[in-house]
């Protein structure tokens, strides 16, 4: 990769499988954060159960994993450069007329990337959400 690309992240899966396990692995910390975060907010016993369901835990784990996923930010001639040396299909979006690229390479030959100008920690989370929603989802 360029030295211009700053990479950032955890979970860099080199196969589905990796990817699987590394999803899997964050199970256990999604209901801790829910749990904590439900005790914060002074829920009782019933009011836990009543509204903590599999899918606030599911959803909990989905953001944890989205998160933690291997994104490469630079500028777009880097961008450029390592688009035009992979076999990845690539989903870009955002604007052609802005100067920097944020982009997650999935295991499975394809990849996401957005343009942005000034708001690179904002470019990086949507990234990353578009990663899960539009690579992952389906497959985990």
């Amino acid at each position: 990769m360029d030295e211009d690309v700053v990479t950032e992240g955890v979970f860099d899966p080199e196969t589905l499988a990796d990817a699987r396990d590394a999803y899997e692995s964050v199970g256990p910390a999604a209901q801790t954060v829910v749990r904590e975060t439900a005790a914060a907010m002074e829920f009782d016993r019933e009011e836990y159960h009543d509204r903590v369901t599999s899918e606030v835990v599911e959803t909990a784990r989905d953001a944890l994993f989205a998160s933690l996923l291997v994104v490469h930010v630079g500028d777009r001639e880097a961008f450029e450069s390592w688009r035009a040396g992979t076999d990845a299909d690539v989903t870009t979006f955002g604007s052609e007329d802005v100067d920097n690229v944020v982009w997650h390479v999935a295991p499975f030959g394809e990849a996401v990337a957005a343009t942005f100008q000034e708001e690179r920690d904002a470019a990086v989370a949507t990234l990353r959400r578009q990663a899960f929603g539009r690579l992952y989802r389906e497959r985990l």
